[in-house]
């Protein structure tokens, strides 16, 4: 008998959302699947994608970034968000089964088996590679590289209170895989916006761990929420200003005309509204601050078209 204790009594508390386009438009026996590569909260999709295009109109010498571009690394970005979460799902499987809010989740409500995750990976992992293989061969490379740090992400949850490291080199890597699939090489420029990828996925995802810190602790998993705690907006103003300033020097190193500072001006009014707003022990606003962090790329995405086209 299945013994598996959940520690949250919250009803309805599953990630799942079991309304919408998903339920209504997906034919129900790929529904298991479409759910374990979330495509029915696509945040995390947008979180992965937002840097590939920062990088690809840093990259863009004074004109538009490429369309052709932004169109395959979005596709991309979902279906590689996709397979990092099939793979974070296969990782967790125990753990997801005692928290309420992740117990629904496809693998461990058994909607999906571990042999059909595992070729769903394999699915996802071809249909990456098929995108993959449209750059120039030193894209390839980089992005062959990346795959690292998306093995390595799952599992450091368990050994470290500092997972959302790991979790930025994994989501921030399109800020060097979109310079090279444009300029062919890297410079400064995008690893100095990996680092600020990096520090700007400390502070979002500290804020939606704040979520789960009681069933953490309970189920013995550590992330920076659990170890920032109390001080966590202190740690955020630190994360955060220095990604922005971070996203600042990229840009001069680019050489992004001085428009661009203005235009980072919302972005930065953003972020600052993240901090002083937030409010770590109300799960549905750490939720909705997490969120809010697609519309920061999005105005960092347009601070760096606006720098590149008013040159």
């Amino acid at each position: 008998m299945n013994t598996t204790h959940h520690t949250s009594d919250t009803p309805n508390a599953s990630d799942i959302r079991t309304e919408g386009w998903i339920a209504r438009l997906t034919p129900r026996p790929l529904r298991p699947y479409i759910y374990l590569m979330r495509l029915d909260r696509p945040y995390g999709a947008w979180l992965l994608l937002l840097p590939c295009w920062w990088s690809i109109a840093l990259a863009a010498n004074g004109s538009w970034p490429d369309v052709k571009l932004l169109v395959l690394f979005t596709l991309g970005a979902f279906i590689m968000r996709g397979a990092g979460c099939v793979m974070n799902d296969i990782a967790d499987r125990d753990f997801d089964g005692q928290v309420a809010r992740t117990a629904t989740r496809p693998i461990p409500s058994g909607a999906v088996s571990i042999k059909q995750a595992i070729a769903f990976l394999a699915l996802l992992g071809f249909m990456g590679l098929a995108i993959l293989i449209q750059f120039n061969l030193f894209a390839i490379g980089i992005g062959v590289l990346s795959l690292a740090t998306v093995i390595i992400y799952p599992y450091m949850k368990r050994f470290t209170y500092w997972p959302q490291v790991f979790l930025g080199l994994s989501f921030n890597w399109g800020a060097l895989l979109g310079w090279a699939a444009v300029q062919g090489k890297l410079s400064a420029a995008p690893l100095v916006l990996y680092a600020a990828g990096i520090l700007w996925t400390l502070g979002y995802d500290t804020i939606y761990a704040h979520q789960d810190k009681e069933d953490d602790i309970l189920v013995g998993i550590k992330s920076t929420a659990l170890r920032l705690g109390a001080s966590t907006r202190g740690w955020l103003v630190g994360f955060y200003g220095t990604a922005l300033s971070l996203v600042g020097l990229s840009g001069w190193l680019a050489g992004l005309s001085p428009y661009f500072y203005l235009a980072l001006i919302p972005a930065a009014l953003h972020l600052a509204w993240q901090v002083v707003t937030i409010d770590i022990d109300d799960p549905q606003k750490c939720l909705s601050r997490f969120k809010s962090n697609r519309d920061f790329g999005l105005l960092v995405f347009a601070a760096v078209v606006v720098g590149q086209t008013s040159l």
